[in-house]
C-alpha cells in the first residue's frame, strides 16, 4: 500500500497542496458563474439540504462526519477551477484531463477506487425543412466520476442538463439510497433514453427523403436534386453511431461484470440500459444502410435521366443529320449534278428529305428514344 501512494504522489504533484483547500478559477471572469451547478449530499435517498450553496469541500466534510455520499454537478470548468475538485477527492490526472478537455470518445475507466465514465449526448435539432446544410443532431458531453462516497458530473456542451434529472432522482428515493451507482446508472439511463428519441426523429427525416426521393419529382426539379440532402443526413448519422457503438462495450461491463462501485441491486438496472442501447444501436446501422441504398437509387435515377435526354439528344441529331447531307453534297458547286437543270429537282429534293426525316422520327417514337 505504501508503494501505492508513493506512486500516486510522484503522478500528481501538482495537485498535493492541501487536503483542506477548495481552489476557484482566478482567471474566470467574476461576473460570470461558477462552474459548479449544483452540489449536495444524500445521505439514506434523500437530500441533506435544501440550499444549493454548498462547495465541494464542505459536502465532502458533511459525507465524513455524518456518511451518505455527495453528488457534484459542473459545466464546462476550466483546468483552474476543476483542480481543487480533483484534490478534494483523488481524482486521477488522466481522468481529470479529460473531463476539463471534451470531444473524448464513450468510455469506461477505472482508476483505483474511482470509475470514470464518459457518455455522448444526442439532441435532434428541429427544423421546418431539411436541407442540404441542415443541421439534425447536436452531442454534448457527460462525464461522470464514481466513487464509494461520492459523484462528480461533468457536463459539455450547451444542451443536456442534468437538472430534471436529480431532480426526478430525488424523488425516487427508493433508488437513490443505494449509493453513488445509482446516479452512474440514471444519468446512463437518460443519455440511452435521449438516444432513442433522436432515432425515432432521424427515422421521421429518414422517411420524408425516401418518398421524395421515389415519387415524382416537382416541377423545374432536376432528377438527383435531393442528393445534398441525403448526403447531409447520412453525415448526421455518422456522428450519431459514434457516440452509440463505443458504449456498447461500456455498459455490457456495467450489467455483467461485479464491480466494487456497483451495488448489485443496482447492475440489474444496467442490463435494462444496455438492452436500450443495443436496440438503438441497431436502428442506427439501418439507418445508416437505408440511406446508402436511398443514394443509390438517387444517383441511379440521375443517371437514368441523363441517358433519356441523351437518347432524345442522339435522335434529333440523327434526323438533322438527312438534310445536312443532302445539303452538303449539293452545296459543292459541280457542273453536273443530278437533276440540277429539272425544274421540279428543287421540290423533289426536298420531299425526299422531309419523308426520311419523318421515318426516321417514327421510327425512334416507336422504339421510345423520342
Amino acid at each position: 500500500m505504501s508503494m501505492i501512494r508513493d506512486l500516486r504522489a510522484a503522478v500528481r504533484p501538482s495537485l498535493r497542496k492541501s487536503s483542506t483547500a477548495y481552489t476557484y478559477d482566478s482567471t474566470r471572469d467574476p461576473s460570470a458563474s461558477s462552474a459548479v451547478v449544483d452540489c449536495a449530499v444524500y445521505r439514506g435517498g434523500r437530500r441533506v439540504k435544501d440550499e444549493p450553496c454548498l462547495t465541494p469541500h464542505e459536502a465532502m466534510l458533511e459525507v465524513r462526519k455524518s456518511g451518505g455520499f455527495a453528488w457534484i454537478g459542473l459545466h464546462e470548468p476550466t483546468e483552474a477551477e476543476f483542480a481543487g475538485i480533483a484534490e478534494e477527492f483523488g481524482l486521477h490526472p488522466l481522468a481529470v484531463e479529460d473531463a476539463v478537455h471534451a470531444h473524448q470518445r464513450p468510455k469506461l475507466e477505472r482508476y483505483d477506487d474511482t470509475l470514470f465514465a464518459v457518455f455522448k449526448t444526442i439532441h435532434y435539432i428541429e427544423h421546418a425543412e431539411l436541407t442540404a446544410t441542415s443541421e439534425v443532431v447536436e452531442t454534448g458531453e457527460v462525464m461522470c466520476f464514481t466513487g464509494r462516497d461520492f459523484v462528480i458530473t461533468v457536463r459539455h456542451g450547451g444542451k443536456g442538463s442534468l437538472r430534471a434529472l436529480r431532480h426526478r432522482l430525488e424523488d425516487d428515493t427508493e433508488l437513490l439510497a443505494k449509493g453513488p451507482s445509482s446516479v452512474l446508472h440514471a444519468i446512463a439511463d437518460h443519455v440511452v433514453d435521449g438516444y432513442i428519441a433522436v432515432a425515432a426523429a432521424v427515422q421521421d427525416d429518414i422517411d420524408e427523403v425516401e418518398i421524395a426521393v421515389f415519387s415524382a419529382p416537382a416541377k423545374g426539379s432536376p432528377p438527383g436534386s435531393d442528393a445534398g440532402r441525403i448526403y447531409q443526413l447520412k453525415r448526421e448519422v455518422l456522428e450519431f453511431k459514434r457516440a452509440v457503438a463505443p458504449l456498447l462495450r461500456p455498459m455490457q461491463l456495467l450489467s455483467e461484470r461485479p464491480m466494487r462501485l456497483v451495488e448489485p441491486d443496482v447492475q440489474k438496472y444496467f442490463r435494462d440500459v444496455a438492452d436500450h442501447l443495443a436496440r438503438v444501436h441497431e436502428e442506427v446501422i439501418g439507418f445508416d444502410e437505408l440511406l446508402n441504398s436511398i443514394l443509390q437509387a438517387n444517383l441511379a435515377q440521375a443517371t437514368v435521366a441523363q441517358n433519356e435526354d441523351m437518347r432524345k439528344i442522339t435522335s434529333w441529331a440523327a434526323i438533322i443529320a438527312v438534310p445536312t447531307a443532302v445539303c452538303g453534297v449539293y452545296g459543292m458547286n459541280f457542273d453536273h449534278m443530278p437533276e440540277l437543270g429539272w425544274k421540279y429537282g428543287y421540290p423533289m429534293v426536298l420531299c425526299g428529305i422531309a419523308v426520311v426525316c419523318l421515318s426516321i422520327h417514327r421510327t425512334l417514337k416507336r422504339n421510345g428514344w423520342l
